[in-house]
């Protein structure tokens, strides 16, 4: 999508699908979870800079592993003009509860490799017998 010196005032669910490479299906998933809340015209789903915004930061959560929940609530808390420190503190509390649970993840997945490998050596050894 070009942009202009003017910022646009309203996206189509196709236009924010093409432009993140979705599809109509996961911008309206999300819009389940309350992470965007376009205005109707009939049918039509009209999405603001704002909501824009909200797709973009969601989809950058989603890259750091944070679940739906998390990043509502993160994005909920953002006003422009309000005192952004809470946000800061709770995103910097998430991330670090994040980073646990996967070096958790990591440290049991080397223990399980250790293990395979242990098994392994032993089968390798008993077939050399064999």
């Amino acid at each position: 999508m070009q942009h202009t010196g003017k910022e646009r005032a309203e996206f189509s669910i196709r236009e924010l699908a093409s432009e993140f490479e979705l599809t109509p299906r996961t911008i309206r998933f999300y819009e389940d979870h309350g992470l965007l809340a376009p205005r109707r015209a009939g049918q039509r789903r009209i999405y603001s800079p704002s909501d824009r915004t909200r797709l973009k930061l969601t989809l950058r959560g989603k890259r750091l592993g944070l679940s739906l929940s998390e990043i509502r609530e993160l994005i909920d808390m953002y006003e422009p003009g309000r005192d952004e420190r809470p946000q800061l503190e709770r995103f910097l509390a998430v991330l670090g509860s994040h980073k646990a649970s996967l070096l958790q993840q990591r440290a049991d997945l080397e223990a399980q490799l250790s293990e395979l490998l242990a098994f392994e050596k032993k089968v390798r050894k008993q077939l050399k017998r064999s």
